[in-house]
């Protein structure tokens, strides 16, 4: 049995980490949801209700609609990588191979892309690999666990190798299905897969009934993970094999991977008017205004404000101040001053906001 190697946030894994795992723990990693068109229905599928079902492409937080866009969300987080997701890209063939060629044509060879799909079909994958797919990661059905020898599933991952891509597979960690999880990565073994990944099973917006009506609770009162997968997913990494199993935490993917990204895409588009923090957000004064020009216009003129460290957002109604200014100069305005916490996403997703004092 090999030794196993632990990670931030309960993460843990034997044997070689995979090349796409390995950039996402960096948070280097574009995440490209191509579509939320998928043709599994599967019960645990945690995808969000804007997404689930929508023929709609994400770059990181930012909707796209051409793959120019996509590669511009690439640029502004400095991406090593991307990893192609879904629903499944393979609903949208054309689009996947598109998107592959452009990385790889836009950010070179090096650029390292991955991409999940519970698809099997020869073709599709075969265009992948000749556009430049370096890692492939199949998830197949639960009812098909116990049952992959000489399944469609051995096929692809056998063709998906033959071709020279990294090939193996993406499980979530189901508390009572240790048996079918077993025989997967007892096939895995004998078919000389790359690796095998266990993801904490975790609750969302539209999985939480499916999963209540499974038995599944909660782990803990700030945990969105299934209690009971952590403990299964522990459980079958010391399974004697030589296969490399990798135990991924639901809060490894937001503590770790989606903080690091952020925070390389923070460096690229921070303002001069707005605070880098430590956990990559920003922080940034407001003040709430149907009026931001007319405001700017006033502070430049009563305080010496300099336009740089001001920014109109008529859109939010809203004008933006450089926080350590509008602290010292809200108690003589009458008017709604806050400072305000972001992400550093496209869709500017509001953290904290506190209310600065008037006079």
């Amino acid at each position: 049995m090999k030794a196993v190697s632990r990670m931030p946030k309960g993460s843990a894994y034997t044997g070689r980490l995979p090349r796409g795992c390995v950039l996402c723990e960096k948070g280097a990693k574009l995440v490209l949801l191509l579509t939320g068109v998928c043709p599994r229905r599967c019960f645990y599928c945690p995808l969000s209700t804007k997404k689930r079902g929508k023929d709609l492409t994400y770059a990181n937080e930012r909707m796209v609609g051409t793959v120019e866009e996509a590669l511009d969300e690439a640029r502004l987080m400095r991406a090593l990588g991307t990893g192609i997701t879904g629903g499944d890209p393979l609903s949208r063939t054309d689009r996947a191979v598109e998107a592959v060629s452009a990385l790889k044509d836009a950010f070179g060879q090096r650029h390292h892309i991955h991409l999940y799909t519970s698809t099997a079909d020869g073709g599709s994958i075969r265009r992948l690999a000749e556009a430049g797919l370096d890692e492939i990661r199949f998830h197949p059905p639960i009812g098909r666990w116990g049952r992959l020898a000489g399944s469609e599933f051995e096929d692809a991952l056998r063709l998906s190798k033959d071709l020279g891509m990294d090939a193996g597979m993406e499980l979530p960690a189901i508390p009572g299905a240790e048996k079918g999880l077993r025989a997967a990565i007892s096939f895995a073994n004998s078919a000389d897969l790359d690796f095998v990944n266990l993801n904490e099973l975790e609750f969302s917006e539209t999985n939480w009934k499916a999963l209540r009506d499974q038995g599944c609770d909660t782990r803990d009162d700030v945990s969105s993970g299934v209690a009971g997968s952590e403990a299964a997913a522990r459980r079958l990494l010391r399974t004697d094999v030589s296969v490399p199993l990798h135990y991924c935490s639901s809060s490894f993917k937001d503590a770790i991977q989606l903080r690091r990204r952020i925070a390389r895409r923070a460096k690229n588009v921070r303002r001069p008017h707005e605070l880098l923090t430590d956990d990559g957000t920003f922080l940034m004064g407001v003040i709430e205004t149907r009026t931001p020009a007319r405001v700017a216009k006033r502070l430049a003129r009563e305080f010496a404000v300099p336009r740089r460290l001001m920014r109109e957002d008529p859109a939010k109604g809203r004008l933006e101040v450089a926080p350590w200014v509008l602290e010292e100069i809200a108690p003589e305005l009458a008017l709604g001053c806050y400072l305000v916490e972001e992400y550093p996403t496209a869709d500017r997703l509001e953290v904290e906001r506190t209310p600065l004092t008037r006079r």
